[in-house]
């Protein structure tokens, strides 16, 4: 008894052990805590520019009606099917001093197609600037290889003009006809002009005189957006950017001295995890199946069937014995029913999936294809085991 030692609650030893203890499981939950709401380390960064874009930064669609010419015979039908383009034809003749009779002319050219011209106006586009423009036919033409189009004045949304496009098209298809045969690649009745369009009209737009500009980002997200904020507040100065609603971070230029400018191009290159809904997205036509990051699904059973049914017809003629005057030969059909059944297919448990991969990996486990897979995943949704939202397209 004398070796013997009694463990006191009470004494001060082990008070000291019991608040080491309590002291290192304070800072286990403290650091699970801040893992659990801290991005993940595989989480991937994206810049600002490129998850949102800036007010005002943007372009503008153009629209033109014209004519091309210089087609080897395979432009519009201007006598029978493509009257449009015959009207276009006299009009221009008669603006560049030609004279047409409209009442007697009788027009057989098979080099001229009228096009439809379309552009982008990119941001910030100056007077003189040129752009690439897009040409396509509006009327019967087979092919616009090897024509020129001429000026032709494109409009903006206002109607006003804001670029004139012409020159020679280029086109990544072709099509060759002969008498017994016909090969066509690509789309040879559409075809670009690189810097085809001078811009003639200037969007106004003076981002020196804003007091502030507005984010835009191009998938709307409250954590995203807040998170923008932050970065921008952080690289900045508080109170620079706040989120006003997931889709837009307003961003207060007047607080910034400096160049508006430089601020922009230095904010649009900070680093942001951008947050995404858990959604499967199912194509249906073409059995395309996207599955996000963030898609759980609880543990389940799954059992998927492979029953095949296969009938062969194989019909038979029946014929009268030889040099028989009764009897007429007839057709007997014969048909030939197989049910097969995988045998191998069984009742199969996927169990919690933490991640994108392990999904994957437990639906590939069932030996499925992109058809049953698209069955499987909204009988998973609807027992309540898809913690996603499903898009049908």
């Amino acid at each position: 008894m004398a070796n013997m030692r009694i463990f006191n609650p009470d004494h001060p030893s082990a008070s000291l052990r019991r608040c080491r203890r309590a002291a290192g499981l304070a800072v286990v939950v403290t650091l699970a805590v801040v893992a659990l709401l801290a991005p993940s380390p595989a989480a991937a960064l994206s810049r600002i520019k490129d998850i949102a874009e800036f007010e005002g930064v943007r372009e503008n669609q153009l629209v033109g009606y014209g004519l091309v010419v210089g087609l080897d015979g395979t432009g519009d039908d201007v006598k029978k099917k493509s009257p449009f383009t015959r009207e276009s034809l006299i009009g221009m003749l008669e603006r560049l001093g030609v004279k047409v009779n409209q009442a007697n002319a009788d027009l057989e050219t098979k080099n001229v197609a009228a096009v439809m011209v379309t552009a982008s106006l990119p941001a910030f586009s100056r007077q003189g600037s040129e752009i690439d423009i897009t040409v396509s036919s509006l009327g019967d033409a087979s092919s616009l290889q090897g024509g020129t189009l001429l000026a032709t004045p494109m409009l903006g949304a206002d109607g006003e003009v804001y670029a004139v496009g012409q020159g020679q098209i280029t086109i990544g298809g072709f099509k060759a006809q002969g008498e017994a045969e016909l090969i066509v690649r690509g789309v040879p009745t559409s075809g670009r002009i690189t810097r085809g369009g001078i811009v003639e009209r200037e969007v106004p737009f003076e981002l020196a005189q804003m007091p502030s500009i507005k984010i835009a980002l191009r998938n709307p997200d409250f954590t995203t957006s807040r998170r923008i904020a932050d970065a921008i507040n952080e690289f900045v100065g508080g109170g620079t950017a706040f989120a006003m609603d997931p889709g837009t971070v307003q961003l207060n230029l007047a607080s910034y001295p400096g160049d508006p400018t430089a601020l922009l191009t230095d904010i649009e290159q900070l680093p942001v995890v951008p947050d995404q809904l858990a959604r499967v997205v199912i194509d249906e036509n073409t059995g395309v199946v996207v599955i996000g990051q963030n898609v759980r699904i609880s543990k389940l059973a799954i059992a998927q069937g492979n029953l095949t049914i296969r009938i062969t017809e194989t019909p038979q003629v029946s014929q009268p014995s030889p040099f028989s005057n009764t009897g007429v030969t007839t057709v007997v059909p014969r048909t030939d029913i197989n049910v097969d059944e995988d045998p191998n297919r069984k009742l199969a448990i996927l169990n919690d999936s933490v991640t994108l991969e392990e999904l994957v990996a437990g639906l590939n486990s069932l030996g499925v294809g992109p058809r049953d897979l698209i069955s499987i995943l909204q009988s998973i949704k609807s027992a309540g085991a898809l913690q996603a939202d499903i898009m049908v397209q």
